[in-house]
């Protein structure tokens, strides 16, 4: 591994977590939303935007929750959905 890689997973740490940690949480939220009869009703797109939202729900948990990219990227992503959602 270069020193590189080594100092960015070392910088993401502080803010992400523990990747194992992280991994776990992450896929526990994951199965519960896969197994539900209401997610094959879903897009791709409401699919992937879901994913990662908890994918960000798990950095939080995992590491810092008062790292507001987190908070911002799952708005980002709630918005990706809304903007595509029919207007009622």
């Amino acid at each position: 591994m270069t020193t590189e890689t080594s100092t960015l997973l070392a910088e993401r740490g502080k803010t992400h977590g523990d990747f194992t940690e992280h991994a776990m949480i992450t896929q526990m939220l994951k199965a519960a939303m896969t197994t539900n009869e209401g997610w094959t009703r879903l897009t791709h797109v409401q699919r992937e935007a879901l994913e990662m939202i908890v994918h960000k729900i798990g950095r939080i948990i995992a590491g810092r929750p008062d790292f507001r990219d987190h908070w911002d990227d799952i708005a980002g992503y709630a918005k990706l959905v809304a903007d595509r959602c029919p207007k009622e």
